[in-house]
């Protein structure tokens, strides 16, 4: 057997980047055999056996090899039997209650991006399961719940580290919509006059500024002032491929 890629952070020491056996006391097939060794079957989109690609019902024997590999972004593997019929990728996400800065940069570029503070493990999987968002969590035994079908497990502990790992690992680099949505409630970002009288603003940047954009939800007020400016040189940097020059 062999796990590829992320697949292998799933596995023991010894057992990563490399061949291993596996003995079998009673038939299996492949869906039991991957929930022995503790992999969440939402993080595989191919498995081969003997080099043909398999489902997951399919029954195992001796001599078997079985090869199990993550999430496909850049390869084209149209030709092999994906685990379902579409594809784990997709752009809106739900991040547990410890990548709360996490959630604030994807909100940043743009991507609808769902966090609470404490919501709790059963409601982040039916939130993922029932709205199609990717889960995104350190928690390998929540990511490995059944009702689970989109999840990523973020290997950092820095956010901007998690981040650059996200962006590389699904290529969202020509994705990115920055600065069209609140960092705060997710929400969308309209453009607001300057003179709308229900806008609430310090007089200095009332003088100092002309564009401003306000948050469908929460109401919160944007403008591009000096904080603006940092985030657009940081985003900049991440869209060109250059984001580890910047992880803090």
């Amino acid at each position: 057997m062999r796990c590829y890629a992320e697949l292998s952070y799933y596995l023991s020491e010894e057992r990563r980047q490399r061949d291993f056996s596996v003995a079998l006391r009673d038939a299996t097939n492949v869906a039991r055999l991957i929930d022995r060794l503790g992999i969440p079957t939402s993080a595989i989109e191919v498995v081969l056996v003997n080099g043909a690609s398999s489902g997951l019902d399919r029954e195992l024997k001796e001599g078997d090899r079985v090869s199990l590999y993550p999430m496909f972004e850049s390869v084209d593997v149209s030709s092999l039997l994906r685990l379902r019929t579409q594809p784990l990728r997709s752009m809106r996400f739900v991040a547990d209650a410890h990548l709360g800065r996490l959630a604030r940069y994807l909100r940043l570029l743009g991507f609808d991006t769902l966090f609470e503070n404490d919501p709790g493990d059963d409601a982040l999987a039916q939130i993922s399961a029932h709205e199609g968002r990717i889960l995104l969590s350190r928690d390998r035994d929540l990511l490995a719940r059944r009702i689970v079908t989109h999840g990523l497990w973020i290997p950092s502990v820095r956010p901007r580290e998690q981040l650059v790992y996200l962006v590389e690992r699904l290529e969202l680099f020509g994705l990115f919509r920055p600065f069209t949505r609140c960092t705060v409630c997710n929400g969308l970002l309209s453009k607001v006059a300057k003179a709308a009288p229900d806008l609430p603003l310090p007089p200095r940047v009332r003088v100092a500024f002309d564009s401003f954009w306000r948050c469908d939800i929460c109401r919160r007020v944007y403008w591009q002032g000096s904080h603006y400016h940092r985030l657009r040189a940081f985003v900049d940097q991440l869209g060109a491929g250059r984001g580890e020059a910047d992880r803090g």
